[in-house]
């Protein structure tokens, strides 16, 4: 058989090929787990078509390239590009670490309005607000929640009402309207990036930026909205709130929560609920009423999933329907800065 190139002349699909060739079954189906269906259908195709000897040290290279990577984008987490430079060049040669550190340059590079990723929100929304809504939708549809949520509060309500429309109902978006959106703040802010067809917006998307909007942006937000599209709102409130989130909710307002639940229902939603949401319900109950779910929760048995789900939905409306009296405070929604001490 003849053996493989050497590893700086294979593509980034036949190196991701090698990659997975190289590891372990249960490694490499955790890898696949996270790849969406498309990613994973081109690189089955492409490890079926690694048919020839691969020699040790190009699978060396390949995975030594992997893990310098990874451990390169780790440190850039932890201290931006400088911090990953110098501890990368510690540790390898300034060839191999200028490689590396030009590849995760140009990840970043590639990711719409990256340049936008830590600018002041007050100084972008003093530049965005005249916008038309359907660009400043696109805008916030490419920044993090919490910073899309300061640029939601900060707009006239109208207004707000039209850009979240058009993020709910925006689902791809051509590099040519990316770019033309790019360019107009390039002079005053930052770089132009170029992106291939970049999913963004939808009802998820404004879902997550009414969740850490003030309370009442939210509430202004949906009822203006719910006259012209009420199915929309509905998709909104159910993303905006789930059962996880119930770890948000103070101590209080648990307390009042679950004076309004069955101990059966809350242990048929408790079920598939993770540890620290359960330590959260059970801390704000006696310890008898806590040991009694803990009790009901082993033994009750299978349960359809469609019940726990039905369980846990009743609990996030009786949530939601206690936090609009005031009797129950979600952390990061605003009602902290409501309360007097």
């Amino acid at each position: 058989m003849a053996k493989l190139a050497k590893a700086e002349g294979l593509t980034g699909i036949r190196k991701a090929a090698v990659l997975m060739i190289s590891l372990d079954m249960e490694s490499s189906s955790r890898i696949l787990a996270n790849l969406e269906t498309d990613e994973i259908e081109r690189l089955s195709m492409e490890i079926a078509r690694v048919d020839d000897e691969i020699a040790p040290d190009i699978r060396d290279a390949v995975v030594r390239e992997f893990y310098q990577t990874h451990l390169a984008s780790k440190y850039m987490e932890q201290g931006g590009m400088e911090f990953a430079r110098q501890l990368l060049e510690k540790s390898l040669s300034p060839e191999e670490a200028g490689k590396i550190l030009a590849a995760l340059e140009n990840t970043i590079q590639k990711a719409p309005f990256h340049f936008l990723k830590d600018a002041d929100t007050e100084h972008l929304l003093m530049y965005i607000q005249e916008e038309h809504p359907q660009t400043i939708g696109l805008i916030m549809a490419h920044l993090s929640p919490k910073q899309a949520a300061e640029i939601l509060n900060g707009l006239p309500p109208k207004k707000q009402m039209e850009v979240v429309k058009r993020i709910a109902r925006m689902d791809q978006t051509t590099p040519e309207a990316i770019r033309m959106v790019e360019q107009g703040l390039e002079s005053r802010l930052a770089s132009i990036v170029t992106q291939d067809l970049e999913s963004a917006g939808g009802v998820e998307s404004v879902a997550e930026i009414l969740n850490l909007c003030d309370r009442s942006t939210e509430k202004s937000i949906l009822e203006n909205l719910e006259e012209a599209d009420p199915d929309m709102v509905e998709q909104i409130r159910k993303l905006m709130f789930v059962f996880e989130d119930v770890i948000l909710v103070n101590d209080k307002g648990i307390q009042s929560v679950l004076r309004e639940i069955e101990n059966d229902e809350l242990a048929t939603a408790l079920k598939t609920a993770s540890e620290a949401l359960q330590e959260k319900i059970f801390k704000n109950m006696s310890t008898r009423a806590a040991d009694m779910i803990r009790e009901n929760m082993e033994f009750m048995g299978p349960v359809r999933l469609a019940d726990v789900e039905q369980a846990q939905q009743h609990i996030v409306d009786v949530v939601r329907r206690l936090e609009e009296t005031g009797e129950v405070i979600i952390s990061g929604r605003g009602g902290e800065d409501n309360v007097v001490v």
